[in-house]
């Protein structure tokens, strides 16, 4: 296992991280993702230990808090060999004071995240969503307080649109608070958007990205193909309205490359699609999922290997599609494209 730094950050992560979502199945939601309990969910971190995973992600909305309780679980007793990532901000519940980033939402939000993950500290603190009804400055102030507490040691971002992101970095250096190092975000060879502003925005301030459903929402796993039925276990039948939309055509073009290069390599799809990702600019880790452990041994199988430079030239190529504006004129235009070079 490869380890990058966090950001502009000493944390240094794996390539690949584990994506709890899976644990708990509780909910319209996380029941179709999954309901690996507390004995599976260990099993599953000795198999990512062993690889040299030690990043494990979740969030205090993911089956209502049960997700935390398991991860919890299943880490007891070597809380010094993992780093945890969780996430808070979106509803826990139908009171006035269940979401959102108040001083006084997030302090007790980690306070019940530190309870049920059974830990006296977070290593990663990620906003799930931008909370515009509270201000930054305040946001930011309350999270530098649970830093100095050592109640967690980074934050990041989710899911911020980037002037959401530029602003909160501006009034952590204007007032010398607290700064994320990390936005996780939606990036697959099916969903490229994220390269439009948030890629070079995570290149030009040192924000790495934790990247969430590199399958495009199990759309890469190789058992969605032109001209087929949706799989009977598809999660996608209760889920797909919950994801990111994908144009089915173009998905079809990218998956017959997909198995072209499969072909080639003697990898699968999902492991070809993953590895594409971690060639990427400011990708500092891909959040891995998996419902049982064939699941996940076939994930980790995404790192050991490169692709060659004409397999990423064709992926690229297929899965490209036109930049909206304002940033169409700096691909189309040379003296554009001089003024703004590629994010590398």
């Amino acid at each position: 296992m490869d380890y990058r730094n966090l950001g502009a950050s000493g944390l240094r992560v794996p390539v690949l991280s584990f994506g709890a979502g899976t644990f708990g199945g509780n909910g319209p939601l996380f029941s179709a993702w999954g309901s690996t309990n507390a004995a599976e969910a260990t099993r599953l971190v000795d198999i990512c230990l062993e690889a040299g995973l030690n990043l494990f992600d979740t969030a205090d909305v993911y089956s209502a808090g049960s997700s935390e309780e398991i991860l919890g679980a299943a880490i007891r007793g070597r809380r010094d060999a993992v780093l945890i990532s969780t996430k808070t901000a979106l509803p826990m519940g139908d009171g006035p004071a269940d979401w959102g980033t108040s001083r006084a939402r997030l302090i007790t939000s980690v306070d019940a995240a530190l309870r049920r993950l059974g830990t006296d500290y977070i290593d990663l603190l990620q906003l799930h969503a931008f909370d515009a009804s509270t201000p930054i400055e305040e946001v930011l102030s309350a999270l530098d307080g649970l830093v100095k507490a050592g109640k967690i040691r980074y934050i990041g971002a989710s899911n911020f649109a980037g002037w959401e992101l530029m602003k909160s970095l501006a009034v952590s250096e204007r007032h010398s608070l607290v700064r994320h190092v990390a936005h996780q975000v939606y990036y697959s060879l099916a969903g490229r958007d994220y390269e439009w502003e948030l890629m070079p925005l995570g290149a030009d301030q040192k924000v790495g990205a934790l990247v969430w459903s590199p399958l495009a929402w199990g759309r890469l796993t190789g058992k969605i193909r032109r001209g087929q039925p949706l799989p009977e276990k598809s999660r996608l039948h209760e889920t797909a309205s919950f994801g990111p939309p994908v144009d089915d055509e173009k998905l079809f073009d990218i998956v017959d490359v997909l198995d072209q290069i499969a072909t080639e390599t003697g990898k699968t799809v999902p492991q070809i699609a993953i590895n594409w990702l971690l060639n990427r600019p400011t990708v500092a880790s891909v959040i891995i999922g998996a419902r049982n452990e064939e699941q996940l041994r076939q994930n980790l199988g995404a790192v050991g290997w490169t692709l060659s430079t004409e397999q990423i030239e064709r992926l690229d190529k297929v899965s490209a599609v036109a930049a909206p504006y304002p940033y169409f004129p700096y691909r189309r235009q040379e003296g554009f494209a001089r003024l703004n070079p590629p994010v590398v």
